[in-house]
């Protein structure tokens, strides 16, 4: 199969078309049924990701989202375009990362995997959630962006 390209301006209406369009090609490219609400929240969650990470840096770069299958595989890959602090260019993802102390009555935010300064909350639970839904996750944060890369067996 083809890579099926997507690029969406940063905004939270585009994130439902984009789960409607994983839905169709993962279905197309043979993730069975039960897997499929799985592909599609993932990679929601990853897209909704990307907008706010946008709208907080580079409102006007649009958000890619990349689909492929090669016949045991379905992957998804959600890329933005907010530079990553990481020099190595790789994050690991750490549904629990340790939560730094402020004084009472601050707001607690800290750098998220990504280097975006989120609420933790937000960053952990997105994180979570990916890491819970997809069979197989790769973060990757470069200083041209984070990508996303999900996969899914293809098959019973």
């Amino acid at each position: 199969m083809a890579t099926v390209e997507v690029s969406f301006s940063a905004l939270p209406v585009h994130v439902r078309t984009a789960r409607l369009i994983v839905t169709a090609v993962a279905r197309r490219s043979g993730v069975t049924e039960t897997l499929l609400d799985e592909v599609r929240l993932a990679v929601g969650e990853a897209c909704s990701r990307a907008v706010e990470a946008h709208r907080r840096h580079c409102p006007d770069e649009p958000v890619r989202l990349e689909l492929t299958a090669d016949g045991r595989r379905f992957e998804a890959v959600v890329s933005d375009s907010v530079p990553g602090d990481d020099a190595a260019g790789t994050a690991a993802i750490d549904p629990a990362p340790a939560v730094p102390s402020l004084p009472a009555g601050e707001p607690q935010y800290s750098e998220d995997a990504f280097g975006l300064g989120l609420a933790d909350d937000t960053a952990e639970l997105g994180l979570a959630v990916i890491a819970g839904l997809a069979d197989d996750v790769e973060i990757e944060t470069t200083p041209k962006g984070v990508q996303i890369r999900m996969s899914w067996p293809i098959g019973a």
